[in-house]
């Protein structure tokens, strides 16, 4: 029995970024060839686009493209690079990349999976980079961000129970007083929010929150 074809709306679209043409042509062949998933050519890209960003190493060219894709509004990609040490491992998550595949471990099936796996909202790491990834990322909670009082949300701990009163709809002189804070406080609070993350307003401080999980 003859398989049916694969609906082009069933199909997973891959955008393969690659500053070697050699690289890219051919992991845009092997991707063809294989079942579920669509490459698409650079443009207006659809929201659910994967992006596969190959490289030899992650230095600054290869982080711009990532920051750029980002900036796109492209929140799946997966990275699949020669070379990757722990300094560059937290550069990629910091990046957006959601998951990372050594090229000398990119099997047809190892790669078709950590495509899955992004367009499926979920992460990819080999198993030896995640322990030094959670290694990295306890170091970094224990030494930079404690200290400050902060956490990895970008928020303190006020911060946050502050914009999720707020997200309840609370005015500030009532979460002044549920919190036991002047209302002058609760809006100092604020402002350090939509100053330090660049939002507009503390109605812009909530969405953001929320939209992010943050809250």
């Amino acid at each position: 029995m003859v398989a049916e074809p694969i609906p082009i709306k069933a199909r997973i679209p891959v955008l393969v970024c690659a500053a070697d043409p050699l690289s890219r042509a051919g992991i845009g062949s092997q991707l063809r060839k294989a079942p579920g998933f669509g490459v698409i050519a650079d443009g207006d890209l659809p929201e659910d686009v994967v992006a596969l960003v190959v490289a030899d190493e992650l230095d600054s060219a290869v982080l711009a493209d990532l920051r750029g894709l980002r900036g796109r509004g492209v929140r799946r990609v997966v990275l699949l690079v020669s070379h990757l040490d722990d300094r560059s491992l937290l550069s990629a998550a910091e990046a957006g990349v959601t998951g990372v595949l050594r090229r000398s471990e990119a099997t047809p099936g190892n790669l078709a999976a950590a495509l899955r796996s992004a367009a499926a909202g979920e992460g990819t790491l080999p198993p030896d980079l995640l322990g030094r990834f959670l290694r990295q990322v306890g170091q970094l909670q224990r030494q930079v961000l404690s200290p400050r009082g902060l956490t990895f949300s970008g928020l303190t701990e006020r911060e946050a129970e502050v914009l999720r009163l707020l997200a309840e709809g609370y005015d500030t002189a009532e979460v002044g007083r549920k919190l036991f804070y002047s209302e002058r406080t609760v809006k100092n609070v604020i402002h350090d929010v939509t100053s330090r993350l660049e939002l507009r307003n503390r109605a812009h401080a909530v969405a953001y929150a929320i939209r992010e999980g943050l809250i």
